[in-house]
């Protein structure tokens, strides 16, 4: 599927690929040409043929697996980032490949499956005026703003749902819980891996001079994408390292817990190996034993078995086990 805008004499057209020579034709014509599901083959002979774009850039947009990049050329910029899946609402995400490809007159858009990035800068353009539209690195910066929004909100709306496990944790910690937190430092693992390259990405693009964000006015949008991006990396990093001492602290509760219970199990056992072993000597069918000849045997017994547990008590007492 393929959509364009064409923005030209100050009025701001949608269509198809018929808007490309329309643009080609117009020297003071700026067009977003925003690619998705489409032949890959044609896709490239397209991007080829008709923007000029670089046979390995565009390779490179089409793998579904790659890490973000930025790469500068000639008349324009490659990026390529690791967005969000149109139905990822929470941690537990899936991602696509989403590339621009950013120059003076034109920006490219493709990704690998339905972008909410995309469509909201769709819908932020059909509310928005024409005179108001500032060119095509601002166009390209705002989709960078929005993918990086998305990322942020599944993070802050974690935070209240670790705090929740934080004071669970001491109340009534189950394997559900420990699950959870398992499952949300494997996908903080992998949210910091995406943070990182995308800080990286746009570090670079904030040192260095790329010719299609040269415009000085663009640099502090630069400067703010680049912070949202350190902002997900460190609070990815944060929230990750909470639910790992979420985790280890899960584990010191269940070891304290197994502990007492141990606890339990050898005072029991104390107290009731010399009893059983008393027991079991006086209840050997023995004639030869004088005790059980005695009226006050079976009374002494008792009140030797008595004293021994209380003794063992009291010691257990005095240790604090009690």
């Amino acid at each position: 599927m393929t959509k364009t805008w064409l923005y030209l004499s100050g009025t701001l057209t949608t269509g198809g690929s018929e808007l490309v020579d329309v643009w080609r034709d117009e020297p003071t014509a700026i067009i977003w040409i925003d690619l998705c599901n489409n032949d890959k083959k044609e896709e490239s002979g397209f991007l080829e043929t008709k923007i000029g774009l670089h046979p390995l850039a565009i390779q490179d947009a089409q793998r579904d697996r790659h890490p973000p990049k930025i790469e500068a050329f000639e008349d324009y910029t490659f990026i390529l980032l690791r967005g969000l899946s149109a139905d990822s609402v929470n941690i537990d995400f899936k991602t696509i490949q989403l590339a621009l490809f950013v120059g003076d007159r034109f920006l490219v858009t493709r990704h690998t499956g339905p972008s909410m990035s995309i469509d909201r800068l769709e819908e932020r353009l059909a509310k928005q005026k024409p005179e108001n539209f500032k060119g095509v690195s601002w166009l390209a910066l705002l989709v960078c703003r929005l993918v990086a929004d998305r990322y942020l909100s599944i993070l802050l709306a974690l935070e209240p749902r670790l705090e929740e496990l934080e004071d669970l944790m001491l109340d009534e910690p189950n394997d559900t819980m420990l699950s959870e937190l398992i499952s949300y430092k494997s996908d903080l693992k992998r949210l910091s891996r995406f943070a990182t390259y995308h800080e990286q990405l746009f570090k670079e693009l904030k040192d260095k001079p790329f010719s299609s964000f040269k415009d000085d006015e663009r640099y502090h949008e630069v400067i703010d994408v680049w912070e949202q991006q350190e902002r997900i990396h460190s609070l990815s990093r944060l929230y990750y390292e909470t639910a790992s001492d979420l985790i280890d602290g899960y584990i010191s509760v269940a070891s304290h817990r197994l502990n007492q219970i141990m606890k339990v199990l050898t005072i029991v056992m104390a107290v009731f190996v010399p009893l059983s072993f008393l027991a079991g000597i006086y209840g050997m069918n023995f004639e030869n034993m004088p005790e059980l000849h005695s009226p006050s045997g079976y009374f002494i017994l008792l009140g030797v078995m008595a004293t021994i547990a209380t003794i063992l008590l009291l010691g257990f007492r005095k240790m604090r086990w009690l």
